[in-house]
């Protein structure tokens, strides 16, 4: 069955929807599509900034989502998180999902050097023995992390919605998906063949974090209207570059859909002072206020997608099927 964001009308099972404070906003628009509202509860600090959760409805017996990225500040989120799932296991939950549509860390997934840690296992141990027993999360930075958990583990992909995006604004011929580093092809192939269009790939040379050279790109890249796609942009680094290769090797435009939008430091100055055409990202992290200013970065709500999975999940039914 073909992912549709319009709620299917069909009777929805008996569920608790828990939202934590790291997007309130996605929380609020994933239980606004499903029509069932937020389980009442409270998460305060004390003076020395200890988090503190009440759960202010019973949960005993009851199947709960809990919705909360790990994105700024990731720490806080992710105790939070953690928190959030051990008062529910205490209330006698019967299952515990923990909706994760930004899984921080997920960078840090392979030791790249000796005495370095794999802090995407770390926090998978953490989520686990909270007392979480499915995860739902989006677009994962490597998808071997799924196996970093020993519990039902689902991972999301913003595809479908950002194929909708490219088909409304961008109908007619010419365009192309480009990878920006030799690690996303997998992900741009699978954009490309949904669209039916070709692909090229920039490749990238990275000296060090936070910072990276595209070298060359590998395709033929003239007179095409280009689509860069990735997980993650962050510094923004790596898409400027990109662009402005593309458009030396004679791209008429870039554009760049990217699921997650960290956008640190000077990201979103950068991303306006660039050749980007546009910059859509999905709100799986709580846009800031210079990210919704930004004339050249749109914003897609992946709410409905994740509320389609949840019903799916809550249902027994396939959530795979969403996106193939």
């Amino acid at each position: 069955m073909p992912f549709d964001p319009r709620p299917e009308g069909r009777g929805l099972p008996p569920m608790k929807l828990v939202a934590g404070n790291s997007n309130r906003p996605l929380a609020e628009a994933i239980c606004a599509h499903l029509k069932v509202p937020a389980t009442k509860g409270q998460v305060k600090r004390f003076a020395d900034m200890e988090i503190f959760v009440e759960i202010q409805e019973n949960v005993r017996g009851q199947d709960v989502f809990v919705i909360q990225s790990i994105s700024f500040p990731a720490n806080d989120n992710l105790m939070e998180l953690l928190i959030l799932i051990d008062a529910l296991k205490r209330a006698s939950a019967a299952r515990i999902t923990a909706v994760i549509p930004y899984y921080g860390y997920a960078r840090q997934d392979r030791k790249p050097g000796p005495r370095t840690p794999i802090t995407a296992k770390l926090v998978a141990n953490l989520i686990e023995r909270a007392g979480a027993d499915r995860v739902m999360t989006l677009d994962l930075h490597a998808g071997q992390i799924q196996g970093f958990f020993d519990i039902p583990t689902d991972n999301l992909f913003a595809a479908p919605v950002m194929v909708r995006d490219i088909q409304e604004h961008y109908k007619g011929n010419n365009l192309m998906v480009v990878s920006p580093d030799v690690g996303g092809v997998v992900r741009a192939r699978a954009l490309a063949k949904r669209i039916e269009a070709p692909i090229a790939i920039c490749d990238k040379r990275r000296d060090r974090p936070g910072e990276s050279e595209v070298m060359h790109v590998i395709g033929d890249v003239k007179g095409m209207r280009c689509i860069l796609i990735d997980d993650i942009v962050d510094s923004g680094g790596t898409l400027v570059n990109a662009a402005e290769a593309l458009l030396k090797h004679g791209a008429v435009e870039v554009m760049a859909y990217i699921t997650h939008g960290v956008l640190s430091g000077g990201a979103v100055s950068r991303i306006q002072a660039s050749k980007l055409k546009s910059l859509v990202i999905t709100d799986s992290i709580q846009p800031t206020a210079a990210v919704l200013a930004a004339k050249n970065i749109r914003v897609l709500s992946i709410a409905p997608l994740i509320g389609e999975a949840i019903i799916r999940t809550a249902r027994e039914e396939s959530v795979s099927s969403l996106f193939y």
